[in-house]
């Protein structure tokens, strides 16, 4: 019974024993495989090193360049909306879309009851005035003659002041109603009723808007032109508000506009909004650009590109960079003649540059120029 339970026993550890052998030869092999399919480290032929220039990372002060969609408008303190002061019809324009003109320039004439009415009420004022004025000069030669009183030439004094008061009325509703000064002495000097009247440009520039057509009766309500200086535009871009922070005013912007393509504009930020569009979470920017000739068209799709105060930041070169399923890599020295392809988040290119977000230290060797052909090394190793 003792040598059957030795010999069970004998064979049990030899089991043990064969089996700890079996797991640690199954270890170094699953470490070989591992080691294996490393296709990320790669040892470098001695006639390979010499294509390749080894350095860090370096700090260099870098602005980020903000990126903002926006649209090209009118200067509003440029533009002026222009309409009719009396209800009336337009019996003829002078003027088109894209017409260039003058202050105080015929832009249409309308024809108006209103201002008919008006006229006359002016001639019967200053009718009055006359009459009134003579009948208080009678007054005061009558009363040095001691042939009347005193009360009668106040009288006819409060009517002359009564009558100059209506006078004075009718000739600001003239001149609210478009008559200039001219027109208004005119029609006092001869007595003739003007039967129209022009709509003059209010400012100089190009007439950029027309909504009204022959024979059209109008109100003063109606927007019938709008004309606007177009040597000066603004840009108008919604600034996300993670970024508004950085966006000041007088700041100097580049202004990219896609459908005139490879030129630049210059703008300066003149506004900034106090608010937060609560909808899409952003801060309003307008930027003004000196638009000499006119290239800049409203209602045009442009980019904003802000840059932000420099700052110290972390770069590698662009020929240090490869890229794989959307993936930046850069390659780490280990050795002379070992490298290690690492994961690394970048940020957009400045300068041939590219901002190190994550994965990178200074103090890090790396393949500055050359990556393309080590990467291409490594993948041969890796069909291999």
């Amino acid at each position: 019974m003792k040598i059957i339970y030795s010999t069970f026993s004998f064979l049990f550890i030899a089991t043990l024993l064969l089996a700890g052998c079996g797991s640690t030869s199954d270890e170094q092999v699953s470490k070989q495989s591992e080691e294996e399919r490393d296709i990320n480290s790669i040892t470098v032929r001695p006639e390979l090193i010499d294509r390749l220039k080894i350095g860090n990372p370096s700090l260099i002060d870098l602005a980020d360049r903000i990126l903002v969609p926006s649209r090209v408008q009118v200067d509003e303190e440029r533009t002026s909306q222009i309409g009719s002061y009396v209800t009336g019809r337009i019996i003829n324009l002078f003027v088109i879309l894209g017409d260039y003109v003058k202050a105080g320039q015929p832009l249409a004439r309308i024809t108006s009851p209103d201002l008919t009415q008006s006229q006359l009420a002016y001639l019967r004022a200053a009718s009055r005035v006359v009459v009134t004025q003579k009948s208080l000069d009678r007054a005061h030669h009558l009363l040095a003659a001691d042939a009347i009183p005193v009360a009668e030439v106040e009288r006819r004094q409060s009517e002359l002041e009564i009558a100059q008061a209506e006078w004075g009325a009718a000739s600001d509703q003239l001149r609210l109603f478009g008559m200039n000064e001219s027109e208004i002495k005119e029609l006092s000097k001869k007595g003739k009723i003007l039967p129209w009247l022009d709509i003059k440009a209010t400012r100089e520039g190009y007439v950029i808007a027309r909504n009204v057509i022959v024979g059209q009766v109008v109100q003063p309500a109606d927007p019938l032109f709008q004309i606007a200086d177009l040597s000066y535009v603004w840009v108008v871009g919604d600034v996300p508000e993670q970024i508004a922070r950085d966006v000041r005013l007088e700041q100097h912007v580049e202004i990219n506009v896609p459908a005139i393509g490879g030129t630049d504009f210059d703008g300066i930020i003149i506004f900034v909004s106090d608010t937060v569009n609560r909808l899409t979470r952003t801060v309003m920017t307008r930027v003004m650009v000196e638009n000499p000739e006119r290239k800049l068209k409203p209602d045009m799709l442009a980019n904003m590109h802000i840059t932000d105060t420099q700052h110290k930041t972390l770069v590698v070169p662009e020929a240090a960079i490869v890229r794989e399923l959307n993936q930046d890599y850069v390659f780490v020295a280990i050795s002379d003649n070992q490298f290690q392809r690492v994961p690394v988040e970048l940020g957009p290119e400045v300068a041939d540059f590219r901002p190190v977000l994550d994965g990178l230290t200074i103090d890090q060797r790396i393949v500055m120029e050359g990556a393309f052909h080590l990467d291409s090394e490594r993948k041969l190793a890796e069909l291999e």
